[in-house]
């Protein structure tokens, strides 16, 4: 049995959705303000209503976009058409009803704002955070534990995953591929080989590598002066003092040791593994909680023990076995990062200034856990500045690489033969 608990004369009568959004943005979630309370009103929007403007996203590679290294690569734009394409086909998903793009949002991120962690196949859970996409061509370890260097391989662990696309071999997905419609012959077209298990994987990972994003306000402040840029000089003389005097603090506490930042450039990661104490924090939660809300203001009290999905987490240490490694996570960049929540690598933490306080009072407690976090306090007046800069790092970019995203059809099933829809 539970128990649910209502308060007083409650009207489960939801306010109207917002009006639809007729621009393709960034930052279009329900931010769940107040979700705790009977008073919740969504600011849900149909993030979809029309198609998108497609950008030459190959040309970023050929001159990256202010603060960013060398690229690392070059493109095929017809390379980056079709990875997009399949990014956003939901036959890719065993019962073909989820795609890449269904956790990688453009909308929100390129990861989910609006879940801790994601839902896979037939409503499984996913036990980490979904990363953000955004500059992924500079990482070369890749998931939270680093268990893939390679963007091209490391396609086949969500396909595969039976709790996230579900597919149970890789044969299968190239045979549906392969009798769907026109993707035989795009992949003829662009590779000798055809449509194989290197294509598949070269061709998402070219569409990743594409979603390159910089040239915020902190870059136009910080490395500007020496570019052509037309507004440089008026970008550094408007940049906000608060967020100046943020980076400032950035560096003097050591943020910068992990999210790094160089003379020319910066990614803001070091692309190790370090220990926050998070991972010892998610230990410590009792294994049947206390309460489950349900819905705004409506909670209900487990009085039962039932089973569910377990999702113990040892990090960098299940790629490794170092016992050194138990909870340590790959440093996230910090670019974009006010559009990325939640955070850490279960999404513990829902705002930006959840993850400062938890710095300010030395991270998680975990005894093992870094050193510098341990040590480290910050006053109301540091995070407020610290907040300040961390979103001066969203790009100008972002909304063309949304309006990009949103410039491709939708593949799902259809009757018969399978298509690509319209719209989403």
């Amino acid at each position: 049995m539970i128990a649910i608990f209502l308060p007083p004369a409650v009207s489960l009568a939801g306010a109207q959705p917002e009006p639809l959004v007729t621009q393709h943005r960034a930052g279009t979630a329900d931010s769940r303000i107040g979700y705790e309370t009977l008073d919740y009103v969504t600011d849900s929007r149909v993030i979809v209503q029309q198609p998108g403007s497609r950008a030459a996203l190959h040309r970023l590679l050929e001159q990256v976009p202010l603060g960013l290294p060398p690229a690392r690569y070059a493109l095929d734009p017809k390379a980056v058409d079709l990875g997009r394409r399949l990014f956003f086909d939901r036959r890719l998903s065993q019962n073909e009803t989820l795609s890449c793009a269904m956790c990688h949002i453009p909308e929100q991120g390129f990861t989910q704002n609006e879940l801790a962690t994601p839902v896979g196949h037939m409503g499984k859970g996913v036990r980490r955070n979904v990363p953000s996409l955004y500059n992924v061509a500079y990482t070369d370890r890749l998931f939270l534990d680093g268990r893939e260097r390679s963007l091209e391989a490391q396609i086949w662990s969500p396909l595969l995953a039976a709790n996230e696309m579900g597919n149970p071999d890789k044969e299968s997905v190239l045979k549906k591929l392969l009798n769907t419609e026109n993707y035989e012959i795009a992949f003829a077209e662009l590779y000798q080989e055809g449509l194989t298990e290197e294509t598949l994987g070269m061709a998402l990972a070219a569409y990743q590598r594409a979603l390159l994003s910089a040239d915020s306000p902190f870059d136009r402040w910080r490395y500007g002066e020496d570019t052509p840029i037309s507004n440089a000089v008026e970008s550094k003389a408007n940049y906000p003092a608060l967020a100046a005097e943020g980076f400032g603090v950035f560096m003097e506490k050591g943020c910068g040791s992990c999210h790094q930042v160089n003379e020319s450039d910066a990614l803001f990661t070091d692309g190790l593994f370090h220990n926050t104490g998070v991972g010892y924090v998610q230990t410590a939660r009792p294994a049947r909680p206390q309460r489950i809300q349900i819905s705004p203001g409506v909670y209900i009290v487990p009085e039962v023990d039932a089973e569910t999905e377990t999702f113990s987490d040892e990090g960098r240490y299940e790629v490794t076995g170092e016992s050194a490694d138990r909870w340590r996570y790959r440093t996230p960049s910090l670019r974009n990062v006010a559009l990325t929540g939640p955070y850490m690598h279960d999404g513990s933490l829902p705002t930006l200034e959840r993850v400062l306080a938890f710095y300010a009072d030395g991270g998680g407690g975990d005894p093992m856990q870094d050193s510098r976090i341990r040590n480290m306090r910050l006053s109301q007046r540091e995070q407020s500045a610290l907040l300040a800069f961390l979103r001066t790092l969203t790009s100008d970019d972002v909304d063309t690489l949304v309006s990009d995203a949103r410039s491709i059809p939708i593949g799902e099933r259809a009757a018969g033969r399978t298509h690509d829809a319209k719209s989403n």
